[in-house]
């Protein structure tokens, strides 16, 4: 009896402490005649209500501020760099296609007789705006005591400004300078830097096509005067790219009225793999049609597979803000236990106590990834503003001219990728609840109240 006593008097002292939270939940089993397993308003009242600071517990409330920031920090880092890295892989591709077209249909052996209707039925394709014949060969140009290897592209200026974005880049003289029968060419701004030759200086192109002489097999040589310099800011095209008129490049590689193949240019670039099957289809057997995809797929798989493990990398960050959720609940729950015995001595069911703590873990997730999702957002909008006051207060410049060809730190922010990002993070934190609401669900009262 004497026992009896002592625990009514601890059941009525608790009772007295929690009465608030025993009333709301006393009223709310009064107002309810059938079970449900959804979110009841006494639950989500008493899992919001332990996310606060009370007397006893500022460092476990400190521990949920520290948690929130640690999801917030590792969203936002997250969505940066994937911004940042979709900048840059726009930022280079945008640089490619500037000088080489979104599609191209060869024949076999590099020469195409009858280019003319194949012109036509590429130009007639729905998604291409434009198309022009080229011819492309190897050569080397010497000037002097240098000589150099290059990629000889014979154009058609008219055609050839609808296609790519070469006379934007040019920095000495214009495209339209390349004129069938002057054998004027044009070259890249570090082609001509190494074989120091400036405009309107003579150079030897000598083409790998031989000519029989009574000597023997000798290399076609031809003289072009130099009429211009580009700058593409890529190091494959301004390092070995020289450009001449289409006349010239079928002198000078013997292809009479042949082209080595069509070149055009998408409406819409990320459709070139379609576009290049359906042009496929309608070509004959001993053509084929290559998209830029293809091209330099190498480069574009690499940095795919960059993005993929970066994102793999960042994402640890958030389950280490998942594991500060995990710590605060235990200890949430280890201060909470008298608590618990009460509610389940009043009739809660081992679900309720479990979706309370699932609610101030949840709350917690929520608040940090919305925090984090809003100041990444915000960060890779302005990133064109941040990264230079940066630089400006450290003293140091992140991208260099003289080592990178890209000095700005570019950004581009795709909304379905901080979606990702937001649905990944507040699953982690939702499961990092589980654990420590399962062990909050098998609290025994007696146990509880035992010490107290």
């Amino acid at each position: 009896m004497e026992g009896i006593r002592l625990w009514r008097s601890r059941f009525a002292r608790f009772s007295k402490k929690c009465a608030p939270t025993a009333a709301l939940w006393h009223t709310y089993v009064c107002s309810v005649t059938a079970p449900t397993i959804t979110l009841q308003p006494y639950e989500l009242f008493i899992g919001l209500r332990y996310t606060r600071a009370k007397r006893r517990n500022h460092f476990i409330s400190f521990i949920s501020l520290i948690s929130m920031l640690g999801m917030a920090l590792g969203v936002m880092a997250l969505i940066v760099v994937l911004s940042v890295m979709n900048g840059f892989q726009k930022e280079i591709r945008a640089r490619m296609l500037g000088a080489s077209p979104h599609l191209e249909v060869v024949a076999d052996g590099g020469r195409l007789q009858g280019w003319q209707p194949v012109l036509g039925r590429v130009a007639q394709h729905p998604q291409v705006s434009a198309a022009a014949p080229y011819v492309a060969g190897q050569g080397m140009l010497s000037f002097g005591q240098s000589v150099q290897g290059v990629m000889v592209r014979g154009i058609d200026p008219a055609l050839e400004t609808a296609i790519t974005e070469l006379s934007d880049k040019m920095k000495v003289g214009a495209l339209s300078d390349l004129r069938g029968g002057e054998f004027t060419i044009m070259l890249g701004s570090d082609l001509a830097r190494t074989l120091g030759v400036r405009r309107n200086d003579k150079v030897m192109l000598i083409a790998p096509q031989g000519q029989i002489t009574p000597a023997g097999m000798m290399p076609r040589l031809k003289q072009f005067r130099v009429a211009g310099i580009f700058e593409i800011g890529m190091a494959p095209y301004d390092n070995s790219l020289a450009l001449i008129h289409l006349n010239d490049a079928q002198k000078l590689f013997q292809l009479g009225d042949a082209v080595t193949g069509i070149s055009a240019k998408l409406r819409e670039i990320d459709l070139a793999p379609r576009v290049a099957r359906e042009l496929q289809s309608q070509l004959p057997p001993e053509l084929y049609a290559n998209d830029w995809t293809h091209q330099n797929s190498n480069y574009f798989r690499a940095v795919q597979m960059e993005k993929k493990m970066m994102f793999i990398i960042l994402s640890l960050i958030v389950a280490v803000a998942a594991f500060n959720i995990v710590s605060t609940l235990v200890m949430a729950v280890t201060d909470k236990q008298a608590d618990i015995a009460i509610l389940r001595t009043l009739g809660a069911s081992p679900r309720s106590i479990m979706k309370i703590f699932i609610v101030q873990g949840v709350v917690i997730g929520l608040i940090g990834t919305l925090l984090g999702s809003i100041g990444g957002i915000v960060l890779a909008l302005n990133l064109d503003v941040v990264v230079p006051f940066i630089e400006r207060l450290v003293g140091v410049q992140f991208l260099a001219k003289d080592v990178y060809y890209i000095t700005e730190l570019p950004s581009d922010l795709r909304y379905h990728e901080v979606a990702l990002v937001t649905g990944i993070s507040f699953v982690i934190s939702l499961l990092a609840t589980l654990y420590p609401s399962y062990r909050a669900s098998k609290t025994q009262p007696a146990e509880a109240l035992r010490y107290e």
